[in-house]
């Protein structure tokens, strides 16, 4: 027994040192060593040391670096950066680019370097014969980090390309031939999804995916990781229903429907469906025939009563543009679903985007799953160190910094009401700016980020505004929030990307008198949803041993709490001071409590998407495993000569053996992937009605696999069948195959975006929290 307890104790100990960070330790002893030879390494001209960074490629090509050979990179690669950007790395980035090179995940501080540090990775493993993407939160990055490292490739050796959202095909072609890619997470995934529809090798972009260096790996590997890349093709247009639009928007809260106490569902009320049916027309909206109706009613009201404008979208140039909550930027391509996309166009007034089906679609977790290697850093990776193992297999190292933080980081200023806590951060503001100190302000999102500029202007407090209005300006705005007085009122979007020198543009010549003042106060308007991005905007002072502060102001009132631990509220010491603020302990906990709540429902949704998920992307492997050996073999023509041997030798009587090779893949591939766009749309149907399986105590999950395994399963066949009914009777010519005349039409028009799935919980959460919500209606 004691033995088995030992077992099992030390199996727990694994698991916890798993998801813990580790140090750079390991790799102390190796740029201790380097650190020796940075003398020689500084007597070598720059072709000399071109030469012996290829030299040790050519010794290294296709095999990890030995030991000593990682000693010589790491002085190579200290020695190019000296001279191409005039920074010499420290002890501790070569220590992180070694970290890397083990494939492991890097957290280090704002300021700490880690472009550099991810551009050393990837030189160190296309030295090694490896092809790297660095993949980049967006394509702003891309491009700066490509061109700002770019020196420092060509003296290693290494070529370099990016790739942005108006790249042409060859541009992306010639970019991922280069050694190291810098791309966005988004573009990588949409080019993998484009070229799956191609019908020639010739036309592929992508190549085999080798090494994925993720930079803000969190934002990437986690925020977005539940994030579909959709491929949408053009069909024939559906008119949307504006009277429904109207006839919802004319519902009263309260009266006609209701929320959930977590504002992530509404439902009609029996005076609501009364209402409805009468301005329908008098329909039965519950009745079979109804469905359409009763579905787009829903989607209606949830575009009326839980999307809002300025918080979940802005509308810019005559459309609807969401915003990354987690970025507060605009989320370039990004949209809901086709019908609530245009239920919030037309509750907005405007015209309805285009609409299709989807051919295709992949979400960023799937897309880095692809990759052999992955790695990658982040300034608040630690904190998701257990999702990163159970992910991604990723462990994560914690970098030092090279310089101590000495940020002061004051306790939470909790108020009862949110009218309390914004007069407070005004009179804050005010105080802190009197001193001269550039102030930071973090706000939760654009709504509020305006309404704080407007009562810092009737304070005659001039601010500056960054948020997803402002984007296109946002790295002027960043370089001037450390500058002398300034004060700059953002959303998240701050956050990742740029860092903030104190004195601004001026830089050395205003740092000393910033600096006098206590440098950067960073203020938050409130916590988030998780405590990464509360640490981020914390991060943005304090850089490098500057000077700095940072403190939260919330309130009572705050949607963290009254949204994931409302409970707790009720239980809190509410006897504030005059101005409203809270003294008591208890606050800080609550605070804490709900933050800790929304994480671990935002874990569940991560998980369970991707319970759902991981089969459908097995199943997208193995067709495009036999997509890739249609286009690149003859598999094609064989199997439909063996299927209709008559009709082959007919045909080769009148053409060439190559045309009848064409044509046959051309067959093949559309009916292959006609039918994989049918199974997409079958299991998305079945994705939405899988909640009924819950109400008959079955388990959704295991019912959505069974039904998708024994869907997929007659597709390949079916694929066959149809291909032959299409050979038998296709023209074909010394010209090729007439596709449009043999009805194999392909979309005339393709797009891509990103679809925020489920932007209110998946429909089984929903489902049963109407059904518990009125039981305790009834227990009342």
């Amino acid at each position: 027994m004691g033995a088995r307890l030992d077992r099992l104790l030390a199996g727990l100990g694994r698991v916890v040192d798993a998801t813990r960070p580790g140090t750079l330790a390991p790799f102390r002893g190796q740029v201790a060593q380097a650190g020796k030879a940075e003398p020689t390494t500084q007597e070598l001209t720059d072709e000399e040391l071109t030469s012996a960074a290829l030299a040790l490629r050519d010794r290294a090509a296709d095999e990890s670096f030995t030991e000593q050979e990682r000693v010589r990179w790491c002085a190579l690669g200290r020695e190019a950066a000296h001279r191409a950007l005039g920074e010499r790395p420290f002890d501790v980035q070569l220590q992180s680019v070694l970290a890397m090179l083990s494939g492991h995940v890097v957290q280090m501080a704002t300021g700490e370097g880690k472009t550099l540090v991810g551009a050393l990775a990837a030189a160190g493993y296309a030295t090694q014969g490896r092809q790297v993407h660095l993949i980049s939160v967006n394509d702003y990055l891309a491009g700066r980090d490509a061109e700002w490292m770019g020196p420092v490739y060509r003296l290693l050796g290494v070529s370099v390309g990016w790739i942005g959202q108006h790249s042409t095909p060859e541009q992306r072609r010639e970019a991922y031939a280069a050694d190291v890619t810098y791309v966005s997470a988004n573009e990588v995934g949409f080019d993998v999804l484009r070229d799956r529809l191609h019908t020639r090798v010739a036309d592929l972009i992508v190549p085999a995916p080798d090494v994925a260096i993720v930079d803000e790996v969190d934002s990437v590997l986690v925020d977005e990781a539940k994030v579909p890349l959709v491929l949408a093709g053009s069909v024939a247009e559906d008119d949307t229903d504006q009277v429904i639009t109207a006839v919802v928007g004319s519902l009263v809260a309260g009266e006609h429907y209701e929320t959930d106490d977590e504002g992530r569902n509404v439902y009609l009320t029996d005076a609501g469906a009364d209402a409805v049916e009468l301005a329908l027309g008098g329909i039965d909206l519950y009745a079979a025939e109804s469905g359409g109706v009763l579905a787009q009613v829903n989607i209606s009201l949830h575009a009326h009563t839980l999307l809002h404008r300025d918080v979940d979208y802005i509308v810019r140039d005559g459309k609807v543009q969401l915003i990354n909550a987690s970025r507060g930027r605009i989320a370039t391509l990004q949209r809901w679903p086709d019908g609530l996309q245009a239920a919030v166009e037309l509750k907005e007034a405007l015209a309805v985007s285009t609409r299709g089906e989807v051919l295709d679609s992949m979400t960023v977790q799937a897309l880095i799953g692809r990759y052999t290697t992955v790695s990658g850093m982040s300034g608040t990776v630690a904190a998701v160190a257990e999702l990163l193992q159970e992910f991604y297999g990723l462990t994560v190292k914690a970098a030092e910094p090279n310089i101590p933080c000495v940020r002061v980081d004051e306790p939470d200023r909790v108020y009862t009401t949110v009218e309390q806590k914004d007069a407070a951060i005004v009179e804050y503001i005010a105080e802190t700016h009197a001193a001269g100190r550039p102030i930071l302000i973090g706000t939760l999102d654009l709504a509020e980020s305006e309404r704080l500029a407007a009562r810092l202007a009737e304070a005659e407090l001039p601010c500056v505004v960054l948020n997803a209005r402002h984007d296109a300006r946002e790295a002027a705005i960043v370089a001037e929030a450390g500058a002398y007085g300034a004060i700059t009122v953002s959303t998240q979007m701050a956050g990742r990307g740029t860092d903030i020198r104190l004195g601004g543009t001026e830089g050395a010549q205003d740092r000393d008198r910033v600096a006098e003042t206590g440098g950067l106060c960073v203020i938050g308007t409130g916590r988030h949803t998780t405590s990464r991005l509360d640490d981020q905007l914390r991060g943005r002072a304090g850089r490098q041993g500057d000077p700095g502060s940072s403190v939260f102001f919330t309130s009572l009132e705050d949607d963290l709490v009254l949204r994931y631990a409302p409970e707790l509220v009720a239980v809190v010491d509410r006897d504030p001071d005059e101005d409203g603020r809270v003294r008591s302990r208890k606050p800080a906990s609550a605070l804490g409590h709900a933050q800790r709540v929304a994480e671990g429902v935002n874990l569940d949704i991560h998980r369970n998407t991707w319970r759902y998920n991981q089969l459908v992307e097995q199943q997208r492997t193995i067709l495009l495993r036999h997509r890739d050996e249609v286009l690149r073999t003859d598999l094609a023509v064989t199997g439909l000569r063996d299927r209709c041997p008559e009709r082959y030798e007919a045909l080769l009587a009148d053409v060439e053996p190559e045309v009848l090779v064409e044509a046959a893949r051309l067959i093949v591939l559309h009916h292959l992937d006609r039918r994989w766009t049918d199974h997409l749309a079958y299991l998305a149907d079945l994705r939405e009605s899988i909640h009924l399986h819950a109400l008959a105590r079955e388990h959704p999950l295991t019912e959505f696999h069974r039904a998708a395994i024994a869907e997929f399963k007659d597709l390949l066949p079916e694929t066959m069948d149809a291909s032959v009914e299409t050979f038998e009777t296709a023209r074909i010519t010394e010209d090729g195959i007439d596709l449009a005349g043999s009805g194999l039409r392909r979309p005339t028009a393709t797009w891509t975006y990103l679809v925020n799935d489920n932007p209110f919980g998946s429909e089984a959460d929903r489902t049963l929290k109407r059904i518990v919500s009125a039981f305790r209606g009834k227990r009342a």
